[in-house]
């Protein structure tokens, strides 16, 4: 075997081959865009031009009851919008629902996640089973729920001790928001542990009997090893539920119609558009509805602080 060693008067040349992990990540990430590009062009197709005409809507004061009337007033709906306080006590709201039931969906989720990740008899009946809400319509689900907590026929008064077979959950707005925050979780947790699910795949099961090798306790290897290596899965969990559930619109929509001030920006937004045909500040809602959105997902996103090209070891 021959060797080379550089001479006193000759300097040693830089290594400027690319290591093959780094070709091997550029080749994906271009794989990856080409793949996503159809999606993303037939999505700017069907969304561009509803968005667009909401933000051009919302400039103009225009109601269909008089639709000769229409007249440009630049940002004055925004300013209604922003200075009315039905729209910070539904934005309340709607960040009350978000919070308590993702917080919720997360720990529950978690937990059917694991038990589904661990089973090992009846697996499949037992995936199946857990999954079964979310395949269910969000508005036959709420009709359900609807009837469970009715006060003349549900059964939910009866299921808790102490509780008056009478008492009406619809009446009052702290009860009322309870009743659908439960139906919402009830409906979407299994969407959280499916994602869920399929970060607890990528925990290496060496790392985890490393651990107890090491002896670690269960609380040690979960908060040591297993959700620091689901970090990238929970934020992806957290994100869709999260900008899901401010939506929320359709277990309000059936069980209270948004009365006993539960209403969310979605029921207020429709409330505007369809049901009052003032197509200006309905927009306008939709609009702050759509940058409130975005808001929500910078935030989780700088929140998690998570490196998806690390977390797949790329690079």
């Amino acid at each position: 075997m021959s060797t080379y060693t550089a001479t006193a008067g000759e300097k040693a040349r830089p290594d400027t081959t690319t290591p093959p992990d780094s070709n091997r990540a550029k080749a994906e990430n271009a794989l990856g865009r080409r793949l996503v590009l159809p999606a993303i062009i037939v999505m700017l197709i069907v969304t561009a031009f509803p968005m667009l005409r909401a933000l051009y809507l919302s400039l103009y004061n225009y109601s269909l009851t008089a639709p000769e009337d229409k007249e440009f007033v630049g940002l004055s709906n925004y300013v209604t919008a922003l200075s009315d306080p039905l729209f910070w006590r539904d934005t309340g709201v709607t960040v009350l629902y978000m919070v308590v039931t993702v917080a919720i969906e997360l720990v529950i989720g978690f937990i059917f996640a694991m038990v589904m990740h661990r089973v090992i008899f009846a697996r499949g009946v037992i995936r199946t089973s857990i999954l079964i809400p979310y395949g269910i319509i969000t508005v036959v689900s709420g009709f359900a729920w609807q009837f469970a907590f009715s006060y003349q026929n549900g059964f939910i008064n009866s299921w808790i001790p102490g509780m008056d077979l009478q008492f009406n959950w619809f009446g009052e707005t702290t009860p009322a928001v309870i009743a659908i925050m439960v139906s919402e979780i009830w409906k979407t947790t299994p969407f959280m542990s499916l994602l869920l699910l399929a970060g607890l795949a990528q925990v290496s099961e060496d790392m985890i009997e490393a651990a107890k090798v090491d002896g670690a306790t269960w609380w040690q290897r979960l908060w040591k090893v297993i959700l620091p290596n689901m970090r990238a899965a929970i934020m992806v969990a957290v994100l869709f539920r999260a900008l899901d559930a401010y939506r929320i619109f359709d277990n309000i929509a059936v069980m209270t119609a948004g009365a006993v001030k539960t209403e969310s920006i979605s029921f207020l937004t429709y409330r505007q558009t369809i049901e009052q045909f003032q197509l200006g500040i309905g927009s306008a809602l939709s609009v702050l509805l759509f940058l409130s959105v975005l808001l929500i997902a910078w935030l989780i996103v700088k929140l998690f602080r998570v490196d998806l090209a690390a977390a797949r070891q790329e690079g």
